[in-house]
């Protein structure tokens, strides 16, 4: 039998939303011949959840592999599942497998992600992967301070999905990566596993992502396949996952150093903190200059201001007035950059300073 599509499900404690992960797999106007969920480490009810779904006829094959004592984080999980497909297939890939679909188990898939990341793949022979294009979702807004902090990673979500498909691919997404099967054949056969094995791996995307354009491969992103993902609902939560990106990002970079596939991510990393620094200073001399002298002698003010207004706000309109709206005001955007550049130094820092700590 030939797999056209196979999907991989990695999951771990994963009780409230792998049944809608799974459904959008139902959902799909080309429908994958194979789910594969992994689950590892959980202590809820996922497995439960997941077999209930492999058991109704309804839906497509489904098969639920229980991985209890996963020293390897996701990498670990999603490598366990490729083993088992390469032994149902004959040993490769590539003999029976086309595409391999890598989504996480709090992700929603559009319906017609499979089909679209299907026929984007299909345009290039030298494309080994298609990354979705993430949006945020939430029905969490309980108080003025959560709104807040969601409306900022919804428009940080799809400005990040407006210039992925416009630029190079940073990384493919955990949320939904569609790749070609001999593309990771390749890597299992370069280093003999597609997901890095090791502790200190906490970005296993960005990693495997930069693997395979070493191997040779394209990697590619499309604004029409659409991956619906969780927000983090409290500043905490926030922090948290995105010093563990940061921190792995960095970590990343500073094993493989300056490359022509890394040179980008540095440069950007480094940017950040020069742009940042000179606008603290900047701004700081500028607001003791309007306190003192008034707008009318700051013509220079005025105008950066008319920039930072219409800039951001143009950036989001895909996302409606609201989100244009939030941009221009201008406060918002800026107490959200000061918590952004707070993760960012600390993942530098951490990455020199700390270890790797266990899987959280």
């Amino acid at each position: 039998m030939l797999y056209e599509t196979v999907v991989l499900v990695p999951a771990r404690n994963e009780e409230v939303g792998v049944f809608t992960s799974l459904d959008s797999l139902a959902s799909q106007t080309r429908r994958p011949d194979l789910i594969i969920v992994v689950v590892n480490n959980s202590t809820d009810r996922t497995e439960e959840y997941a077999r209930q779904f492999a058991d109704d006829e309804r839906t497509p094959p489904t098969v639920v592999l229980n991985f209890p004592n996963n020293p390897h984080k996701k990498a670990g999980a999603l490598n366990y599942g490729l083993n088992w497909l390469r032994e149902a297939v004959g040993g490769r890939l590539n003999n029976r497998v086309r595409h391999v679909l890598v989504m996480d188990a709090d992700t929603e898939l559009h319906p017609r992600f499979i089909e679209r990341a299907g026929n984007v793949i299909a345009s290039d022979p030298e494309l080994g992967g298609v990354s979705a294009a993430c949006l945020g979702r939430t029905d969490l807004w309980r108080n003025p301070w959560q709104r807040f902090l969601l409306g900022m990673q919804i428009i940080e979500y799809g400005r990040a999905a407006n210039a992925r498909y416009r630029r190079d691919v940073h990384t493919m997404s955990g949320a939904g990566s569609f790749y070609r099967a001999e593309a990771l054949q390749g890597l299992i056969d370069w280093r003999g596993e597609v997901f890095w094995e090791d502790h200190r791996n906490l970005v296993e995307d960005y990693e495997t992502t930069l693997t395979l354009k070493e191997s040779g491969w394209k990697v590619t992103a499309n604004q029409l396949c659409i991956a619906y993902t969780d927000l983090m609902p409290t500043l905490r939560e926030l922090i948290q996952q995105r010093e563990r990106w940061s921190r792995g990002t960095v970590d990343t970079l500073r094993r493989r150093g300056w490359t022509k596939f890394t040179w980008h991510s540095i440069a950007t990393i480094i940017m950040g903190l020069i742009g940042f620094a000179y606008i603290l200073g900047w701004g700081s001399r500028q607001l003791v200059l309007l306190a003192e002298y008034g707008f009318h002698h700051q013509p220079l003010l005025w105008a950066l201001f008319a920039f930072w207004i219409i800039y951001p706000a143009l950036r989001v309109r895909n996302l409606g007035w609201k989100a244009m709206l939030v941009e221009a005001v201008l406060l918002p955007e800026l107490v959200y950059t000061v918590v952004r550049s707070y993760w960012l130094i600390s993942s530098i820092v951490k990455s020199y300073v700390t270890r790797v700590s266990a899987w959280k």
